[in-house]
This record gives C-alpha cells, sequence and structure tokens, in this order.
C-alpha cells in the first residue's frame, strides 16, 4: 500500500443507498465487468466513465444504506476508487467492502 492517495474527489452527500450507486436493473446479467459503467446513473447520468484509477470518493453519513448487494461496493473497486471516505457506512455495506478489498475510511 502506498502512503499517499492521489486522484479526483467526487462528493456525494448522506444515505447514498445501494440502489443509487449500481441500480437493480442492471445486475440482471451474469457479465459484471462493465457494472462501473452504471455507477449512479440514475443521479448522475454519464458518471461512472468519468471515474478514473485513483479516484476518491467522499460521502455523508451512512453511505451504501439499502438492500444488502454487494454489487455495490464491487463496482466502485471496478470503477477504480481507490477509498470511499464517508463520516459513516451502512453495516452490511461496510461487511461486504470489507471482503473484496475496497479501502474505507471513516472521517
Amino acid at each position: 500500500m502506498t502512503d499517499k492517495i492521489e486522484g479526483k474527489a467526487w462528493k456525494f452527500g448522506d444515505d447514498v443507498d445501494t440502489d443509487q450507486i449500481i441500480p437493480a436493473e442492471r445486475l440482471v446479467s451474469s457479465n459484471l465487468d462493465h457494472l462501473n459503467d452504471f455507477i449512479f446513473e440514475k443521479v448522475r447520468p454519464g458518471f461512472g466513465p468519468t471515474v478514473k484509477r485513483g479516484d476518491v470518493l467522499v460521502a455523508g453519513k451512512n453511505f451504501g444504506c439499502g438492500s444488502s448487494r454487494e454489487h455495490a461496493p464491487l463496482s466502485l473497486m471496478e470503477a477504480g476508487f481507490s477509498v470511499i471516505i464517508a463520516e459513516s457506512f451502512a453495516r452490511i455495506f461496510y461487511r461486504n467492502s470489507m471482503n473484496i478489498g475496497l479501502l474505507l475510511v471513516e472521517c
């Protein structure tokens, strides 16, 4: 792991739920390689392809609330986010992120 994280910071608010991160209708395929193309498409259309490797997502309270789908942290990792920084995380999102190695920081 590096001592320094570099990348663009993307800001989100409180209570970002897993359906905002990756819409349920995008999970019908067994090909999960392109989930990152659809992240936040309902709240920020075209957002997924603008994320670059190493970018940082910064959010408020209760990030990842909603359903327990593990596709939400997986899609963020596939998009290239190096870390998700939030005031707090939903418990299941936190656990799913740790299971796949997505770095979360509560701040």
